[in-house]
């Protein structure tokens, strides 16, 4: 039993930070599965840039949407959806076995609606309604205009997924956002069964102080706020306003762990894996950190419940001139700047190769 193996025996879901039709296609996937326990994964804008751009395996399908007359957003949707729901086909049996907790893909709505409540919760129910599959979330992110989309989209039955969060009180304003979604369909006599994660951001912590803080430091940062954040999840999940609904049969919004490979060349290419193990959660892993760990990463043991010495490791920080709660709002300000760029990047790919391959002899 390798490491990635051993970690989903500990109760940590372990998904893909990827996906393209070559993973699909030649099997990759599949054996991500078997080998290394995968049972789900999850995409956004700049994943499907990198696997329509880099590879031939979309042409045929392009060329045909584009001769039909698909242009733009529409014929990337349905690409992706048809990625999604291959993949999907691949989780079900975790799906099933688990009664819908785990086995779930993802697909993001367009970032260009980040600041459009009305719009994203409009997307939302359109990107669901199109997918036609039981375990795909969609993904709305975290801002404070988010906030009230993932809460109607809740209370209209929709999965999602929180994406772009980055301390625990974006944390649980998302929180709070579900709890109210499920509260208003138990108050309407609806079903208080409606899937959600919630997204944190781990590693782009660390990039983005770089060398600012001193080198005892380095690479901490992005650690302290999981286990800030962890801290908080078990909370609410021991608060009464949350037994009150478990008590209704409404379920966790889980929390995952994302930006879990490690961007510092000098740190350990398992660092985030190993440090954010802990039950009830998921993790979500680019290809080459799930390889890496499964091969040498090393359990040291689970993240701790009451958040462990995360509040001296951030006041240390802190007395170096790091405010983490100007620095959150910056991060995920810039996370929705640049899904934006990979989306419009995206778009300006798929207008090139439909006009290219739709006039190709």
């Amino acid at each position: 039993m390798n490491q990635a193996q051993k970690l989903h025996r500990l109760g940590q879901s372990l998904w893909l930070d990827n996906i393209s039709r070559v993973l699909l296609d030649d099997g990759t996937l599949r054996r991500y599965i078997d080998d290394f326990a995968i049972t789900g994964l999850t995409s956004n804008p700049t994943i499907f840039d990198e696997a329509i751009g880099t590879t031939d395996a979309y042409d045929d399908a392009i060329r045909a949407k584009a001769k039909a007359g698909q242009t733009g957003e529409t014929l990337f949707t349905d690409l992706a959806l048809e990625d999604l729901r291959r993949a999907a086909d691949l989780f079900r049996p975790a799906f099933d076995a688990t009664d819908g907790v785990d086995g779930w893909v993802s697909m993001e709505i367009s970032p260009l609606l980040a600041a459009d409540t009305a719009g994203s919760i409009a997307a939302a129910a359109a990107t669901h309604r199109k997918a036609e599959c039981p375990n795909l979330y969609v993904k709305i992110p975290g801002t404070p205009e988010g906030t009230a989309a993932i809460e109607q989209s809740i209370f209209d039955g929709i999965p999602i997924n929180v994406t772009l969060l980055f301390s625990r009180e974006q944390y649980l304003a998302a929180a709070g956002a579900y709890m109210r979604g499920i509260e208003r369909r138990i108050a309407g006599g609806r079903d208080p069964r409606v899937p959600s994660v919630a997204s944190l951001f781990v590693s782009r912590w660390d990039k983005a102080i770089g060398e600012k803080a001193s080198p005892g430091l380095r690479n901490r940062l992005g650690i302290a706020m999981g286990q800030r954040t962890y801290r908080a999840y078990r909370e609410l999940l021991a608060s009464p306003r949350w037994r009150k609904l478990a008590a209704a049969g409404a379920r966790p919004q889980r929390l995952l762990w994302a930006s879990t490979g490690t961007k510092d060349p000098n740190a350990s290419d398992t660092l985030y894996v190993e440090a954010l193990a802990a039950p009830d959660t998921i993790d979500t892993l680019p290809e080459k950190t799930l390889r890496a760990f499964a091969d040498h990463g090393e359990i040291k043991g689970l993240m701790a419940e009451d958040g462990g010495d995360c509040e001296t490791i951030l006041a240390s920080y802190a007395r170096e001139g790091i405010d983490v709660d100007a620095l959150a709002l910056r991060l995920q300000r810039e996370g929705a700047q640049t899904f934006v760029k990979s989306w419009q990047e995206l778009m300006t790919r798929i207008a090139g190769k439909s006009d290219a391959l739709a006039h190709a002899s």
